[in-house]
């Protein structure tokens, strides 16, 4: 199992790749919300930070499949 340092690691990574490769989605992240994990539940901020991830990936995918079509 990751670790919250490790998602954190790769949220990261994802974001820059976002900037670099699609512009035009980096305006999107800042309106992608994420919320602030709780120092009490590290379990649950793995879930968040995990959730947050796939959404950004979702988010990339989604707008490769649209501008593929154009």
């Amino acid at each position: 199992m990751e670790t919250e340092k490790e998602w954190n690691a790769k949220i990261l990574a994802l974001t820059l790749k976002i900037q670099t490769e699609h512009p035009e989605l980096a305006k999107l992240l800042d309106e992608t919300p994420i919320t602030i994990p709780n120092q009490s539940n590290p379990k649950m901020n793995i879930n968040i930070l995990k959730d947050y991830y796939d959404s950004l990936c979702n988010l990339v995918m989604e707008h490769k499949t649209v501008n593929s079509k154009t």
